[in-house]
């Protein structure tokens, strides 16, 4: 069997890896559903196989890479989970104060996709700092499913104050400039939203298909960047009513829906990645914070 290419699957299996991935389904009932589409060649196992994520093959910066100073630290979270891991990334040949970017993972810890994004924000001349909300209860666990059930676990409400309290960690680092922005996907895009709206001082966020907070929006301060993809109805639904109440308060604000693009596109291991879409994000989001953030 030839090897099967985004094309060769159905939009409905995409919708419905989305609702796995969320927790609307269980995997009794997704792996039932998967069995449908398993026609003309395809087997359950084939699809599963392909729209799991590639951990190994997909990383592009690797975790000792020598341009790269990355290493995990603590910090404290005192409303939130208490001591919690994050990974830690910088250039290695940095000899000024570098702005800052927390980098906010997806509804599973801090897996190596979201390590790899914040390596990348560290070579693109920023300090990050990836934070895992899943300290509390032993970390990211080596897997998304097991991962997924984990932040189950969590109020997302006390994980919020986690990512409050890395923002004041990197924001009083030595090698931190004092301004720090956000990026975040999915649970991380709700969470980008949300910080946005509690720290007055935050300097920049862009939340990739995040949710949208429907109070307190006039207390945003921050510039926000916003990423969507046409075909993630799911989230964009609540776009329209967050873009009329940042114009209602004037707020500044850029919105980008990129065509065809699915729900996570920006996520490089998955088939739902769309390379055109998610580089052109990265680079926006990148200038965003050069510009926003010095």
């Amino acid at each position: 069997m030839k090897p099967l290419k985004k094309e060769d699957i159905k939009q409905e299996v995409f919708d419905l890896y989305d609702d796995y991935a969320h927790n609307r389904v269980s995997r009794r009932l997704f792996m039932d559903k998967l069995s449908t589409y398993a026609v003309g060649g395809l087997t359950v196992a084939s699809l599963l196989s392909f729209i799991s994520p590639d951990y190994v093959k997909k990383i592009q910066i690797k975790p000792n890479d020598p341009k790269l100073k990355s290493e995990y630290i603590h910090y404290d979270s005192p409303k939130g989970g208490g001591s919690i891991k994050g990974l830690l990334s910088r250039p290695a040949d940095t000899k000024t104060k570098l702005p800052g970017i927390i980098v906010v993972h997806e509804n599973r810890g801090l897996n190596p996709h979201i390590e790899d994004v914040g390596r990348r924000a560290g070579l693109a001349g920023f300090i990050s700092l990836a934070p895992d909300a899943l300290t509390p209860l032993g970390g990211y666990p080596g897997n998304d499913d097991d991962g997924r059930e984990l932040q189950s676990k969590r109020n997302r409400e006390e994980m919020l104050e986690d990512f409050i309290a890395a923002f004041d960690h990197l924001k009083a680092h030595p090698e931190c400039s004092g301004k720090v922005g956000v990026v975040g996907f999915c649970f991380g895009g709700w969470i980008s939203n949300m910080m946005a709206v509690k720290i007055p001082n935050l300097g920049a966020s862009v939340p990739f298909y995040g949710g949208q907070p429907t109070e307190n929006i006039d207390k945003i301060n921050a510039p926000l960047m916003l990423h969507f993809g046409e075909l993630d109805t799911r989230v964009n639904e609540g776009w329209p009513a967050y873009e009329e109440a940042l114009k209602k308060y004037g707020k500044e604000y850029k919105a980008y829906i990129y065509p065809k693009a699915n729900h996570g596109f920006h996520n490089d291991t998955t088939p739902r990645y769309d390379r055109e879409a998610a580089e052109l994000a990265w680079v926006r989001t990148i200038d965003f914070f050069r510009e926003k953030l010095g």
